[in-house]
């Protein structure tokens, strides 16, 4: 995967063509690795081995010489096995199609005609039978993330347009999510005229992003997209701040309307709080920046051994002491039995006592994909059933 990223990244399109300023805002901020971003570059390039494996173009020693070197989970196996087999079997419907079906894998796509210097790396490129397929893996198990009108999606496939429209006859697109890890595969497909009109539209917003704009917007584009410039960004600041105008009512007091409106503001403004916390924290360790009424101090900790458990326990059942005392069992969860056993044994051995309890009641936005509960009164027996459990 290349290591050299757009100015304009089509991952970040939602929050640049909402915003233009965040790319401006974004510039002097550094991008802190996270566990999540290894994790999801470790799942992508093993099932990118796993594919040029399947379609024999490693052969068994370059593939353990791929990913000889990535961290990887039970978990993890399990997932990009289940993306190789999507990927192969939407290749295997095009070349039913058209056996001079293409498939492509880690494609770099310069969508540069539409969006200044603009490029991205496409994990999956099928073309076959007038039908461009662009499949991206999303290994994050958060937020379902959906096809129609994905941004992102529409500029690889752009980008996939540009480098093979003049070979094949393309004449639709489809764009799909494979988001395995919360059953997530959602799909849109556009018309080719459809996707460059709408190429077309967003070049003069790409223009403004690229060229250093200050215009800025809050949204949700700033949560889902995790701008950098979060922390001291005005009209994030302002549109979180919104919630004041509540004054801290009783729920009692407030109207369906406002009490909907404080939904959808208060998973922001706890985030926007933490964010706030953390900037304000790296500011006065690292750059001696000082915030009226607060100060560093050494946090809590928790005693612990200086040498590995294993090494503890041996001294101590050299004394006598009885070793289930000192290790107590339990047995591994559901799904690293699972792992484990592979899911046929388990199901042969274990699937009769394997139970899925009804979850408590939650409130999501309309746009969660999961159905309603059927009415209140349901609701709250189901609630009741689960709290006395």
């Amino acid at each position: 995967m290349p290591g050299v990223h757009a100015k304009l990244s089509a991952s970040g399109a939602k929050k640049w063509l909402a915003c233009p300023g965040s790319v401006q805002m974004e510039a002097g901020v550094m991008e802190k690795p996270s566990a999540y971003a290894e994790e999801g570059t470790a799942a992508h390039a093993l099932g990118e081995a796993k594919l040029r494996h399947a379609l024999k173009e490693y052969t068994r020693a370059k593939y353990h010489k791929a990913i000889r070197e990535l961290e990887t989970s039970d978990e993890m196996e399990e997932y990009t096995d289940a993306y190789r087999d999507f990927v192969l079997e939407q290749f295997n419907a095009a070349k039913r199609d058209d056996p001079a079906a293409l498939l492509l894998l880690e494609q770099r796509l310069d969508f540069s005609k539409y969006v200044p210097e603009g490029f991205g790396t496409g994990d999956c490129v099928i073309i076959g039978a007038g039908r461009l397929r662009v499949i991206d893996l999303k290994y994050g198990k958060g937020v379902p993330v959906a096809a129609e009108g994905n941004p992102q999606m529409r500029l690889y496939a752009l980008g996939a347009l540009e480098a093979y429209d003049f070979l094949y006859d393309i004449t639709e697109v489809q764009m799909c999510i494979f988001q395995p890890r919360i059953d997530n595969i959602d799909s849109a497909v556009m018309a080719v005229g459809d996707l460059k009109a709408w190429g077309v539209e967003i070049r003069p917003l790409a223009q403004k992003a690229f060229s250093g704009t200050e215009e800025i917007h809050a949204g949700s584009h700033c949560d889902t997209n995790f701008c950098r410039a979060r922390p001291f960004c005005r009209a994030y600041a302002e549109r979180n701040l919104e919630m004041a105008k509540y004054d801290f009512k009783r729920p009692a007091q407030l109207s369906a309307e406002e009490i909907s409106e404080v939904l959808e503001h208060a998973e922001a403004l706890a985030k926007w709080a933490k964010l706030i916390k953390e900037y304000a924290l790296v500011e006065a360790v690292n750059n001696g920046a000082v915030f009226p009424g607060w100060k560093v101090v050494e946090g809590r900790s928790n005693r612990t051994f200086s040498i590995d458990d294993t090494l503890i326990a041996g001294q101590l059942i050299a004394r006598g002491y009885n070793e289930d005392d000192i290790w107590p069992r339990k047995l591994n969860g559901i799904t690293k039995l699972e792992n484990y056993l592979g899911k046929k044994e388990f199901n042969a051995l274990l699937g009769e006592f394997v139970i899925k309890p009804a979850g408590a009641p939650t409130l999501v936005p309309e746009t969660d994909k999961r159905p309603a509960m059927h009415s209140a009164s349901a609701a709250k027996e189901d609630f009741q059933t689960i709290m006395e459990e």
